[in-house]
């Protein structure tokens, strides 16, 4: 069995988003910068189809914002909301722009080191990174970091190494998924493209928490 350290495969990602955002319930992102590594497993993911989906960026035709999702699958696409960066991964093939946006994550290491990347956060670790924005804040991630390769090699027990960011296979064994219409969006609000860890404290919405 893979360590939970160890890189996803590419093939992993060369899939539908709507079969990559389920599965990535239980892996883990890790982030390591030269203060330490952190790593946080993803308990919130919502799907972007190529297809028939008006709020995915690939809807329209590639510009300076938005050509990175046009990237082989599992590549970072990282662009900015207001003054939030958001996280993707790239899904399917570098033809077809679908990708997977995490939305929230739970702490596994360096949870000290994620609350000096949010400004000295002091409140309760559910709401630490519990949205996109706050997920990239705390795993100090940002657009310098937009098309690194976030998986590796066909392999699965290839190693890590020093990568600054990637997606590992960690404990996605015993999560009950859940699904609804995604967040904060006005186009194909009516999707249920969003993918959560039923009964997670730490995802975006109290109210899925609750279910």
């Amino acid at each position: 069995m893979p360590s939970p350290l160890s890189l996803l495969p590419r093939s992993f990602f060369e899939r539908s988003p709507e079969k990559v955002a389920p599965d990535l319930l239980g892996r883990w992102i890790v982030r390591l910068t030269d203060q330490g590594r952190m790593v946080g497993q993803i308990v919130e993911a919502e799907a972007y189809l190529a297809h028939n989906d008006a709020a995915c960026h690939g809807a329209r035709p590639p510009n300076e914002r938005t050509r990175g999702l046009w990237r082989e699958a599992g590549r970072a696409y990282i662009y900015h909301l207001r003054q939030y960066a958001l996280l993707d991964v790239t899904t399917e093939s570098a033809d077809i722009p679908s990708a997977v946006l995490l939305r929230a994550i739970e702490p596994v290491q360096g949870e000290e080191l994620m609350r000096a990347h949010r400004g000295g956060f002091a409140g309760p670790a559910w709401q630490l990174a519990n949205g996109p924005g706050k997920l990239c804040a705390a795993l100090a991630i940002d657009r310098s970091l937009d098309g690194v390769c976030l998986a590796g090699p066909s392999a699965p027990d290839a190693g890590q190494g020093a990568l600054p960011l990637y997606l590992a296979h960690g404990k996605p064994h015993g999560l009950v998924v859940a699904r609804s219409t995604r967040v904060g969006i006005t186009q194909a609000a009516d999707l249920p493209l969003r993918f959560f860890v039923l009964g997670s404290q730490f995802v975006s919405r109290g109210r899925m928490r609750q279910q």
